[in-house]
């Protein structure tokens, strides 16, 4: 008989066993969740609960940059699993080249559209539930990103030699600012910046670091008619900091990002940084 997504989703929870073995185990059932859970235990598929509460902190970045009719698009994974032991296995990084061409193809932009893509006849969800089960570890797809542009740049950094790369970062410019993408994807991958343009930053961070700077100022004993230039000019720190086109270039700091790529006539229209496990 048919089962719902929504009985399959129920009994995962309870069992933490695979999609396909929950899905197996309903139909076998005829859609009884209580005689499914006993045929679940009885085939030992239960013991993959135990798996569900573990801290998966460690795992890859991969990124797949593909033509499109406007310039190019990219797709930027990081999955995630328990121990570096299985990070840096063969079985796991061919996994995430798998997950990674679906994901893409399906042209998914978030965790749940990356989980239902098509993957040899099953979908990416239950081909990770089959995978975890094999390797004996929890799977997760932590983030997914996509985005288009006139072009795209991606740069995957290694935090050690014998690991795949953990920090992935994708850098979309027009044509003209492409010759230096790779400069300022490095950079960001170093610097970590959080926004592109001082207007991307939301207002409420902006009034909360305001107020931060104002109460520090204050408990300094700076003259009261000096306080709003002061915190001002710590506001302005803070833009230099998190801000990308505010920050010096990693490769040469005698100038900034936004300088950088002036010299180019170009511009940076978007960026994406992911690092595993944060």
């Amino acid at each position: 008989m048919a089962v719902s997504i929504s009985d399959i989703k129920a009994l995962r929870e309870l069992t933490g066993a695979g999609m396909t073995d929950v899905k197996k185990a309903l139909e076998e059932a005829g859609g009884d969740q209580q005689k499914a859970i006993e045929i679940i235990r009885k085939k030992g598929l239960a013991k993959a609960a135990k798996r569900e509460a573990n801290a998966t902190t460690e795992g890859l970045v991969d990124v797949l940059i593909e033509p499109t009719e406007a310039g190019q698009a990219a797709t930027l994974i990081e999955l995630n699993v328990e121990t570096d032991f299985v990070a840096k296995n063969d079985k796991f990084i061919a996994l995430a080249k798998k997950i990674l061409e679906a994901v893409a193809g399906a042209k998914a932009t978030d965790v749940d559209q990356a989980l239902a893509a098509p993957l040899d006849g099953q979908t990416v969800a239950e081909v990770i539930a089959e995978a975890s089960g094999t390797m004996g570890e929890k799977i997760v797809i932590n983030r997914v990103a996509r985005v288009e542009g006139p072009a795209v740049t991606a740069y995957l950094h290694k935090t050690a030699k014998d690991l795949p790369p953990t920090i992935g970062v994708l850098v979309v410019t027009d044509e003209a600012a492409a010759d230096v993408a790779k400069d300022i994807a490095q950079h960001v991958a170093a610097l970590a910046p959080g926004y592109l343009t001082r207007e991307a930053v939301p207002a409420e961070v902006v009034d909360k670091e305001r107020e931060i700077a104002r109460e520090i100022t204050i408990k300094e004993g700076k003259p009261e008619a000096a306080v709003p230039k002061i915190v001002e000019g710590r506001l302005n720190g803070f833009f230099k900091e998190n801000v990308l086109v505010e920050q010096p270039l990693a490769k040469d700091t005698k100038v900034t990002v936004a300088k950088h790529v002036e010299s180019t006539g170009g511009q940076i229209i978007d960026f994406i940084r992911f690092r595993v496990g944060s």
